[in-house]
Protein backbone atom coordinates (compact mmCIF):
# COMPACT_ATOMS: atom_id res chain seq x y z
CA UNK A 1 0.00 0.00 0.00
CA UNK A 2 1.86 3.02 -1.01
CA UNK A 3 1.52 6.75 1.11
CA UNK A 4 -0.51 8.16 -1.52
CA UNK A 5 -0.60 11.66 -2.98
CA UNK A 6 0.44 14.94 -0.64
CA UNK A 7 -2.41 17.33 -1.06
CA UNK A 8 -1.08 21.10 -1.73
CA UNK A 9 -1.99 23.70 1.15
CA UNK A 10 -4.09 26.09 -0.20
CA UNK A 11 -3.30 28.61 1.40
CA UNK A 12 0.26 28.87 0.54
CA UNK A 13 -0.13 28.17 -2.73
CA UNK A 14 -2.30 31.27 -2.86
CA UNK A 15 0.16 33.36 -1.28
CA UNK A 16 3.71 32.26 -3.04
CA UNK A 17 4.69 32.13 -6.25
CA UNK A 18 7.95 30.14 -7.58
CA UNK A 19 10.18 31.98 -9.66
CA UNK A 20 12.07 30.16 -12.56
CA UNK A 21 15.22 29.62 -10.50
CA UNK A 22 13.47 28.18 -7.93
CA UNK A 23 13.04 30.74 -5.30
CA UNK A 24 9.60 31.77 -3.30
CA UNK A 25 7.70 35.33 -4.58
CA UNK A 26 5.51 36.80 -1.44
CA UNK A 27 3.86 39.93 -0.88
CA UNK A 28 4.25 41.81 2.44
CA UNK A 29 2.03 42.40 5.12
CA UNK A 30 0.53 45.31 7.07
CA UNK A 31 -1.13 46.62 3.78
CA UNK A 32 -4.71 46.07 4.48
CA UNK A 33 -6.15 48.53 6.90
CA UNK A 34 -4.71 51.42 9.29
CA UNK A 35 -3.00 52.89 6.80
CA UNK A 36 -3.80 56.73 7.27
CA UNK A 37 -0.83 57.18 9.91
CA UNK A 38 1.53 55.03 7.57
CA UNK A 39 3.22 57.12 5.41
CA UNK A 40 3.41 57.34 1.59
CA UNK A 41 6.98 56.51 1.25
CA UNK A 42 6.14 53.01 3.98
CA UNK A 43 3.02 52.07 1.77
CA UNK A 44 4.89 52.13 -1.43
CA UNK A 45 7.61 50.13 -0.11
CA UNK A 46 4.80 47.39 1.07
CA UNK A 47 3.58 47.35 -2.56
CA UNK A 48 6.25 45.45 -4.22
CA UNK A 49 6.77 41.72 -3.45
CA UNK A 50 9.87 40.56 -2.34
CA UNK A 51 11.44 37.07 -2.12
CA UNK A 52 11.03 34.35 0.86
CA UNK A 53 13.90 33.99 3.45
CA UNK A 54 16.06 30.77 2.74
CA UNK A 55 15.33 29.39 5.98
CA UNK A 56 11.31 28.91 5.16
CA UNK A 57 12.04 28.07 1.37
CA UNK A 58 12.04 24.53 2.24
CA UNK A 59 9.18 24.23 4.45
CA UNK A 60 6.68 26.45 1.58
CA UNK A 61 8.21 24.29 -1.10
CA UNK A 62 6.85 21.25 0.23
CA UNK A 63 3.58 22.94 1.38
CA UNK A 64 2.89 24.05 -2.70
CA UNK A 65 3.97 20.58 -3.61
CA UNK A 66 7.15 21.07 -5.83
Amino acid sequence: MGKGKMKTHRGAAKRVKLTATGKAKRFKAYKSHILNKKSAKRKRGLRTATLLSKADLKRIKRAIGK
